[in-house]
């Protein structure tokens, strides 16, 4: 007889799928620095919402390439990130282990919102600490300052590991040292026409069904009990349901990373974008934006993290390509 097999029903490769242990995405991969100069390698930002642009298509490969043609882009409001705190890294037989983290003396209070913030520490003997260590790596704590923004409402800043890259591992160091409580902007991070990874929390849906879920095929009409049900659980050994079987369970509020974003724009004046009766469950942009193209995981307000991109593997020529931007939509997207 011939063998019956087929694939399995839903992809399995964000299993198991639950909640994020945290809307603050965590980064485990950093892009290799270039150039002799330490540089921080991640930025912040509240997703606004979508719009479109009229631009010259800057894809070489594209249909379209050099003519002027509609694109979705994605505004995310950028304020300052501070530096909070420089935090030390040595190698042993586990990998990367934490040394030591030297603090700012002026925190700002809100953070304490977030954490206890330390009453008595020395700055000097964290950082005598870390010169006198092996260090492997080198990075900072830095926190968003969500005050700044009105379309989110909250004090409560978001705190994060930020690596440093380029340069020695001194000049690392004496860069951590003189960014430690001062605000970095997503200009010292990235330029126009650069190629990003967007890192984030998606939309959450909460307990959904099979079909919702997973996308397996309804059942047919015939059948007596149920249509949007799997067939059954599996096979009658082993004597459990496997994980592969497509069950009803928790949809959406997953971490994801998105590769390859190009950020079309960093821009300083919100007029230029800000749609007549603001923007959709946020309102109106305060400050410094920036667009991207093509969307993002999340819902508006939703925290997004940014890095350089780590698989980008066009030429050099193509890493960085800032297209020119004739239009930007500003029509009401409530009918105002």
């Amino acid at each position: 007889m011939p063998k019956h097999n087929k694939p399995n029903r839903g992809s399995m490769a964000y299993s198991p799928r639950k909640r994020a242990r945290s809307e603050t995405p965590h980064i485990s991969s950093w892009a290799a620095a270039e150039g002799d100069e330490p540089k921080v390698q991640g930025f912040a930002g509240y997703k606004v919402g979508m719009s479109h642009i009229m631009a010259v298509d800057y894809r070489k490969k594209s249909t379209t390439a050099g003519q002027e043609v509609r694109m979705p882009v994605t505004v995310v409001e950028v304020p300052p990130m501070k530096v909070v705190a420089a935090r030390g890294y040595v190698k042993d037989t586990y990998g990367l282990r934490t040394l030591t983290e030297a603090w700012d003396k002026k925190l700002d209070p809100e953070l304490e919102r977030r954490i206890p913030i330390p009453k008595e520490h020395d700055a000097k003997a964290a950082w005598k600490k870390m010169k006198d260590g092996d260090l492997e790596d080198i990075r900072l704590l830095i926190q968003t300052q969500p005050k700044m923004v009105a379309g989110v409402p909250k004090k409560k800043p978001e705190i994060m590991e930020m690596a440093v890259g380029g340069g020695s591992m001194d000049d690392q160091m004496a860069f951590a040292k003189k960014m430690l409580g001062k605000e970095v902007t997503i200009n010292d991070f990235a330029s126009d026409g650069e190629m990003l990874d967007a890192v984030a929390v998606t939309t959450g849906y909460g307990f959904q069904g099979h079909v919702k879920r997973w996308g397996v095929k309804l059942l047919t009409h015939k059948n007596s009990k149920h249509r949007r049900m799997i067939g059954n659980l599996g096979p009658f050994s082993p004597g459990y349901v496997v994980s592969t079987v497509p069950q009803a369970g928790q949809t959406g509020y997953h971490q994801r990373t998105e590769y390859n974003k190009r950020l079309l724009k960093i821009g300083d004046n919100p007029d230029e974008i800000n749609p007549k009766g603001g923007f959709l469950n946020y309102g109106l942009v305060g400050g410094t934006y920036a667009l991207l193209h093509g969307s993002l995981p999340g819902p508006s307000k939703r925290l997004i993290r940014f890095r350089k991109a780590l698989r980008f593997h066009g030429k050099a020529t193509d890493a960085v390509v800032a297209p020119e931007i004739t239009m930007v939509s500003q029509e009401s997207q409530q009918g105002v």
